[in-house]
């Protein structure tokens, strides 16, 4: 069976995350992704540690159903032979700062004359333009521009970062594939391609629906600690157990903190769910007595069954073995030809009748030079 994106071709000069992870959704559902990278270093997360049969296991994950060619683009003869395969593609992904690819007469204005179908996706800290268009940045000075990273965090502490990049992925990779995709789409009707300007700050404030839009109608702003979904309700928390293991509470809604308050043993507050953050303070010190009075699995006992938003707090080893995760097939097993049997994250999109399977796996640096190229000879 066929996949959706199979006959698209995508071109991806980006490193690291953001790009790759974007690519990657393409690969998956059957885009031909053609990784160009520079001939001496490549793409940087291939030389991180861990590594598994010499390249990084992040790059092993990001790369999969992709392939790989090494050109110069400073070189005219390597300019050549990527202005071919830019005739021969629909999409080309980069993540430089704005301004690399016009010096190296490689921007979108030159490129489009020589493929007007070409939709070109620039993924950027801050976008095309403004006053920090070429400032350097990562995910964690997104979202401190973004006023996001402000608000992570407990009342009165310093700001949280998180465990995984909401810039460089919820801002940058996801908007990225969504431009490229409708791109596409507006291809086919009109028979020209366009230029895809995502900003991974962008990308970081769009996220702020739960907040922007509160503190604009009350002209209330909100204060880490104190925001209903980032610890200013009971209801809405995280819990230690008498064993050091942590218990998520996410009764928001009446029914579920009703459920809640019925198997803690705390009745007296069911019809406290609204209170001001004041007595919301005082509440969760009452709830964590409570909790901390048994263990999580305990807990999880008592609560199965029953409607409240409960949850265990699951470390990485335990999210795998998940009976949840492990129905949906979100970790799959591959088997490397140098490495074995390796563990991967599987592409979270379920479409009916599409049953993805591993079809490349990460290209060495290079690998596909020769192929490539006598297939451009060949067209």
């Amino acid at each position: 069976m066929s996949l959706p994106l199979e006959g698209v071709r995508v071109l991806d000069l980006t490193r690291l995350l953001p790009g790759p992870y974007c690519s990657l959704l393409l690969a998956d559902f059957g885009a031909d992704v053609i990784k160009v990278e520079d001939p001496k270093i490549g793409d940087y997360a291939r030389w991180y540690e861990p590594k598994v049969a010499d390249q990084s296991a992040m790059f092993i994950s990001l790369n999969r159903n992709k392939r790989s060619i090494t050109l110069d683009l400073k070189t005219e003869k390597d300019k050549e032979v990527f202005i071919d395969l830019i005739r021969t593609s629909d999409v080309l992904i980069e993540s430089f700062r704005p301004g690399v690819m016009e010096r190296l007469g490689l921007g979108y204005e030159e490129l489009k004359n020589q493929n007007p179908r070409l939709i070109y996706c620039a993924i950027t800290g801050y976008g095309q333009t403004g006053p920090y268009a070429k400032e350097p940045g990562h995910d964690l000075n997104f979202l401190s521009y973004a006023g996001l990273l402000h608000l992570q965090g407990v009342a009165n502490g310093n700001p949280q970062m998180s465990s995984v990049q909401i810039g460089d992925i919820g801002g940058g990779s996801l908007m990225a594939t969504v431009g490229i995709l409708l791109s596409i789409i507006d291809a086919k009707k009109t028979g020209k391609g366009q230029f895809v300007d995502i900003s991974m700050l962008d990308g970081a404030v769009s996220w702020m629906q739960t907040i922007l839009p509160d503190y604009w109608a009350s002209n209330k702003l909100p204060n880490r600690g104190e925001l209903v979904l980032n610890g200013g309700k009971a209801c809405y928390e995280v819990y230690r157990t008498k064993d050091d293991r942590f218990l998520s509470v996410g009764a928001l809604e009446f029914k579920f903190w009703r459920n809640f308050c019925q198997v803690i043993g705390k009745e007296e507050l069911i019809d406290r769910l609204d209170d001001p953050v004041e007595q919301q303070q005082k509440m969760k010190v009452e709830i964590q007595e409570v909790i901390l009075q048994r263990s999580l699995a305990e807990w999880l006992v008592d609560f199965e069954g029953v409607d409240a938003c409960v949850s265990p707090v699951l470390t990485p080893q335990e999210m795998v073995e998940n009976p949840q995760i492990i129905h949906r097939e979100m970790i799959e097993e591959i088997n490397h030809p140098e490495a074995g049997i390796l563990k991967q994250i599987a592409n979270p999109i379920k479409l009916s009748g599409q049953r993805l399977k591993l079809r490349r796996h990460a290209p060495r640096h290079g690998e596909h030079n020769v192929e490539i190229i006598n297939e451009l000879a060949n067209r």
